[in-house]
C-alpha cells in the first residue's frame, strides 16, 4: 500500500478580491440599446446581474388611448424599430380583430412577404450585431450589406427605411410597384444595370437567389466558427421549464426545445395567412450542433435566428408566386374617424423577438379606451439573471446578445 504525501514545496495561495458593483450600460455597446446592467462582480466572476430599463419610455400606449388606430400605426414603428413591419402587422390585426373586418386574399399574400422579409433584415442585424459583440467585424458589415438591399426594397413600396408605417388597418397602404429601378447595392452585386426597370417582385426574387447562398458563408465566418463556439456553446444555459415559466417567447423559447410558433400555433385570424404555406419551424437541438453546445445555451438561440432566414427566404419565395393570382385587393378602406365597438380584444403575433400582443378596449369612439402592448423582448430579458450568474464578466455580451433584446419594443 502506497502513502501518497502532499509536497511541501506546493504552495497555494488564495487571491480574495472585494465585491464590486458595475454599470454596463445604459451607453455601453454590446447592451443593445439603452439598458443598464447592474453587475455584482467578484474579481472576474459575476454573482449578480440586475437589468435596469425605462431610460428610452415614450409613453406610446397613452398615446394610442388619444388617436385612432392607423394614426397610432408610425408608434409601434417605434416599438421594435428593427422589425416596423412585424410590429405594423400586430397591431393591424388587433384592430381587425377587435371590429370583424375581413382582409383579402391578396392583402394576406402582400402581408407575408413584407413580414418575412422584415424577419430576415431583423436577423441580419442580430447576426451582425452579436459577431461584434464576440469581436469578429466582418459579419456585421455583410450582414449591413444584405439589409441595405431590403430596406431598399421597403422604400421603393412605402418611401421609409426604418419606420414604414405600411401595413395597416385593412391590408396596406399602397400596392407593390408594378416598375423600379434595381437598388444599386443589389445592381453592384449582380452586375446588373442600376438603371434597368423590373417588377418589385422580380426585384426581390433577384436579391434572394443572391442571399440564399451568402448563408453558407455566414455559417463558416461565425456558426462554425471555433471561437465562435467557445464563446457561446455551453454558456448562458436556459433549460425548457426556465423559458416556459418566465414566459420567453420566439428563438429564445426554441432555443430551449419548445416548439412554438404563433404562425402555426396562433390565432386562426393570424395563421390564416400561412395556410397553404410550406415551412418549418426550426427548433433546439440540432444535428449540425457542435459537441460543445447544449441545449439552450447562447449557440442554439443564435442558430434558431439563422435558420429562420432561410425559412422566411422560403415563405417570400412563395408569396411572390401566389400574389399575381390572389383574389381581392391589397387593402379594404378603413376611414380614420371609424367608431370601434364597445369591446376589448387581445392578439399576439410572432415577431423576429418572440410574440408581440396588442390589447385594445373600444367604447364606441374612434380612439381606443385602452391600448396596451405585451412584449416579447421583456420576457426575454428577465431571464438575465439567471444566465448571468456564475458566469465571467467576458461572457455576459455573449449572454444578452444572444437575447437579441430592442429596448425601444420593452420601454414603449
Amino acid at each position: 500500500m502506497s502513502i501518497q504525501v502532499e509536497d511541501p514545496r506546493v504552495i497555494e495561495f488564495d487571491v480574495r478580491t472585494d465585491e464590486m458593483l458595475v454599470n454596463m450600460g445604459p451607453q455601453h455597446p454590446s447592451t443593445h440599446g439603452v439598458l443598464r446592467l447592474l453587475l455584482r462582480t467578484d474579481g472576474e466572476v459575476v454573482h449578480e446581474v440586475t437589468p435596469h430599463i425605462g431610460y428610452l419610455h415614450r409613453c406610446a400606449e397613452k398615446i394610442g388611448e388619444n388617436l385612432s388606430p392607423p394614426q397610432w400605426i408610425p408608434y409601434t414603428d417605434r416599438m421594435d424599430y428593427l422589425a416596423g413591419m412585424n410590429m405594423n402587422l400586430g397591431f393591424a390585426l388587433a384592430t381587425e380583430k377587435l371590429i370583424g373586418m375581413e382582409v383579402p386574399e391578396k392583402a394576406m399574400t402582400l402581408r407575408v412577404m413584407i413580414a418575412e422579409l422584415g424577419r430576415i433584415a431583423s436577423h441580419l442585424v442580430g447576426m451582425g450585431a452579436y459577431g461584434l459583440d464576440l469581436g469578429s467585424f466582418s459579419p456585421f458589415l455583410y450582414a449591413f450589406r444584405e439589409r441595405e438591399i431590403i430596406l431598399d426594397l421597403f422604400e421603393e413600396v412605402c418611401g421609409a427605411r426604418l419606420t414604414y408605417s405600411y401595413i395597416t388597418v385593412g391590408g396596406a397602404t399602397h400596392d407593390l410597384p408594378a416598375s423600379i429601378n434595381i437598388p444599386p447595392g443589389l445592381a453592384s452585386l449582380t452586375g446588373r444595370d442600376p438603371h434597368e426597370h423590373v417588377s418589385w417582385m422580380e426585384a426581390t426574387e433577384m436579391f434572394l437567389d443572391w442571399l440564399e447562398p451568402r448563408i453558407l458563408e455566414y455559417h463558416t465566418l461565425l456558426t462554425e466558427n471555433s471561437i465562435f463556439i467557445k464563446r457561446t456553446a455551453s454558456i448562458g444555459e436556459l433549460s425548457r421549464e426556465d423559458a416556459i415559466s418566465y414566459g420567453c417567447t420566439g428563438p429564445v423559447l426554441r432555443g430551449s426545445g419548445v416548439d412554438h410558433d404563433l404562425r402555426r400555433d396562433g390565432e386562426s385570424i393570424y395563421t390564416r395567412m400561412y395556410e397553404g404555406y410550406e415551412y418549418e419551424i426550426p427548433v433546439a437541438p440540432f444535428a449540425k450542433a457542435p459537441p460543445e453546445a447544449v441545449l439552450g445555451d447562447n449557440w442554439c438561440r443564435f442558430y434558431v435566428r439563422m435558420m429562420e432566414v432561410v425559412q422566411s427566404i422560403g415563405l417570400v419565395r412563395q408569396a411572390i408566386a401566389k400574389y399575381p393570382t390572389a383574389a381581392g385587393e391589397y387593402r379594404v378602406p378603413f376611414k380614420l374617424n371609424t367608431k370601434l365597438p364597445s369591446a376589448e380584444c387581445y392578439l399576439e403575433t410572432e415577431c423576429p423577438r418572440g410574440q408581440m400582443g396588442f390589447h385594445l378596449v373600444g367604447d364606441g369612439k374612434a380612439a381606443p379606451l385602452r391600448a396596451r402592448a405585451k412584449s416579447s423582448c421583456f420576457c426575454n430579458l428577465s431571464v438575465t439573471a439567471d444566465l448571468c450568474r456564475g458566469c465571467l464578466l467576458a461572457d455576459i455580451p455573449s449572454i444578452v446578445g444572444s437575447l437579441d433584446v430592442v429596448m425601444g419594443e420593452i420601454d414603449r
